[in-house]
Order: C-alpha cells, then structure tokens, then sequence
C-alpha cells in the first residue's frame, strides 16, 4: 500500500473514532451540547439525538474505508454529499433564526475539517483516476 494511501486510511480510522465517540455522545448525553452552543434543550435533544444516530452510522462507513479505501472508495460520494449538506442546512437554518450560528461549531468539527482530505481522496480514487493506490 502507497504511503498515500497509508495518509488516508489515518485519516478514515480518525474519521471512524470520532463519528462513533461523537454519535454515542449526543444520543446519551445531549444536553450539555445544547448548553455549548446555546439552544434551548427541550427543542434540541430529539434532534441532535437524530443526528447523533446518522453520524455514528457513518462511522461504519469510515472504518471500513480504513480497513479497504480502494474497495470503498465510492462510499466517499455519501460523505461528502453528508458533510456539503450540513453547512448548507446550517447556513439556511441559522439564517432563518432557527439554530443560532454558535451551531456551527458542531458544523466545523463534524464536516468542515474533513473537507480536504476526503475531497482529496475522492478526486484521486473515486472517480477512478488512481485505483492502483499509487
């Protein structure tokens, strides 16, 4: 396996751990996420307790694009069009007044820093320029 590869597959392997740590988090403990960015908790739990679910399934995904990244190169199309979705829903709801913009320190952690490698990635073995894993 190429040492880009290698760079990757750390990257998914992180990708994984935290999705799955942030996931079990907001479903069991959410409230004090609703203190941090300053939402009212009765509102905010069941849907961040969504969210939480959606984001610990796509710790499977990562793990597995760690363990293969070229078998499962195509899974990085669904995380990115997660990880687009969520700054845009974002950007939407808190433009209406229904999240405030502090929200978008989840939306930092959870989408934004991953853009670069994951785009990076799928721009190389996802559309099947590099399936060599040179």
């Amino acid at each position: 396996m190429s040492d880009r590869l290698r760079w990757y597959r750390a990257w998914f392997v992180a990708a994984a751990i935290y999705n799955a740590l942030w996931g079990v988090a907001v479903v069991a403990i959410p409230v004090p996420l609703a203190r941090l960015v300053g939402v009212d908790a009765t509102t905010f739990v069941p849907f961040v307790q969504v969210i939480g679910m959606m984001v610990g399934v796509f710790a499977i995904g990562y793990w597995l694009m760690a363990r293969e990244p070229l078998r499962y190169a195509g899974f990085i199309w669904i995380a990115l069009a997660g990880k687009t979705l969520g700054p845009i829903g974002l950007a939407y709801s808190a433009s209406i007044g229904a999240l405030p913009w502090s929200f978008g320190w989840v939306c930092l952690f959870n989408d934004l820093i991953w853009w670069p490698a994951f785009w990076s990635f799928a721009l190389r073995y996802a559309i099947g320029r590099d399936r060599a894993g040179t």
